[in-house]
């Protein structure tokens, strides 16, 4: 028989109503014929609060002792869940992440799947049972301590489990019908995309878009797990396809650009008159890397006579005070002249596998955002996208600017 895995977020369970809601979409999919696990995520705002209550306890935290705390959020859900499932008349057990089990590293806090064991679910199936599984969870196996995946895990966990049983498909239920070509409450023209690919999705998680976790699709697109982006506030009995995340070869029709993503969560570092000699690079970006601190955008300008150059680069708003505080540090071996920083800045990317047999892409933007008067910090490219780093005062004229550019406003 078919399998399939649907994983439903926080605000899809938020209370007792939603997660009856849930208990309809997963009765409809049993009655279509399928094997079902599910796979839940902690009610909304529930994880914030165990977060707060840890910190409270303990700023310095033992983070195996965070994991079991924030860890039981989910356990709550697939508890409650397999109730209003029987309720319903489906039997239903829940699954946590160590009773299946989901092997991981000991990274606690943002660890890693290693292996999933998958012949439980299966021997449920066989006894027509639907699977309720905590997802964000996993147990490292040579200390049986429970660990967690980071926020958003459990669409890594439902679409790791939908590899491990060999599922049709992975559904991804959310607040959102789709994943649009940009965010709707920005462009009111964006449009749901009926199907992207792997790469594109990819990029358009990590480059802003919160629709699922980058690591999530990084299964997926390894496992070739077909995924559907999809509402659970559809109604249970007629609900919306979704979009479809697959592989290239499976979209007919592809534009050269699929999607406008934008990150307001950057900063700007510059480094001025820094020696340009061997090493200097690697006195900079060392440091940083040590602290965990990554770098995004790095454009260098060598000046005339060759001897020094101005380095710039991004990091997280989050990292912006630690690196100055590390490159002031270095800045002796480095040997900058001065350090100058922005935080109002906004990266507006543009991803579409198309671009690769399509020459000038990024140049069209280039001019159209120079025609509305956008200046540009810093650009970066690559075989199926480009990024400029601009005033965040013009993020919605230039996400709007692009996407019309493109095509991507609703017709």
């Amino acid at each position: 028989m078919a399998r399939l895995v649907m994983k439903f977020g926080g605000t899809s369970v938020a209370n007792i109503d939603r997660i009856r809601n849930v208990a309809r979409h997963v009765k409809r999919e049993v009655d279509a014929g399928f094997d079902v696990a599910v796979v839940v995520s902690a009610m909304s705002g529930k994880t914030n609060e165990l977060v707060g209550w840890v910190n409270e306890i303990s700023k310095f935290h033992d983070p195996r002792e965070y994991d079991a705390v924030v860890a039981s959020g989910e356990q709550v859900t697939s508890g409650l869940l397999a109730l209003a499932l029987r309720e319903a008349g489906w039997p239903a057990r829940s699954w946590q992440g160590w009773q299946i089990p989901v092997r991981t590293n000991d990274a606690h806090g943002s660890a890693r799947i290693e292996s999933i064991d998958g012949a439980g679910l299966i021997e449920g199936f066989g006894r027509k049972e639907v699977a309720v599984i905590a997802g964000f969870q996993g147990v490292h196996e040579a200390t049986g301590r429970i660990t967690t995946l980071g926020r958003g895990g459990s669409d890594t966990s439902a679409v790791a489990i939908a590899a491990a049983i060999a599922a049709d498909r992975c559904d991804i239920y959310t607040d959102v019908d789709g994943v649009y070509t940009t965010d709707p409450r920005v462009v009111p023209k964006a449009r749901r995309l009926d199907r992207i690919a792997f790469e594109e999705m990819l990029e358009m998680a990590s480059l802003g878009a919160k629709v699922l976790q980058v690591r999530s699709v990084e299964v997926a697109m390894v496992h070739k797990v077909k995924t559907f982006v999809r509402s659970s506030f559809d109604d249970p009995d007629d609900p919306r396809p979704g979009t479809l995340i697959c592989d290239e070869e499976d979209i007919l029709e592809q534009q050269v650009v699929t999607g406008i993503a934008f990150a307001r969560d950057e900063a700007q570092i510059t480094l001025r008159r820094v020696a340009d000699k061997p090493g200097v690079a690697a006195s900079i970006f060392v440091p940083l890397a040590e602290a965990n601190i990554n770098v995004d955008m790095i454009i260098q300008v060598v000046s005339d006579d060759a001897k020094t150059t101005d380095l710039t680069f991004t990091v997280t708003n989050a990292d912006y005070e630690r690196a100055r505080a590390i490159l002031d540090a270095n800045k002796a071996e480095i040997g900058f002249s001065s350090l100058q920083g922005a935080t109002e800045v906004v990266k507006i990317s543009a991803i579409g596998v198309g671009m690769r047999s399509h020459a000038g892409v990024a140049a069209k933007a280039f001019k159209a955002l120079a025609d509305k008067g956008v200046n540009i910090r810093a650009i970066t490219t690559s075989e199926i996208k480009f990024s400029v780093l601009i005033d965040a005062e013009y993020t919605e004229l230039a996400v709007r600017t692009l996407h019309t550019l493109y095509g991507l406003d609703k017709a």
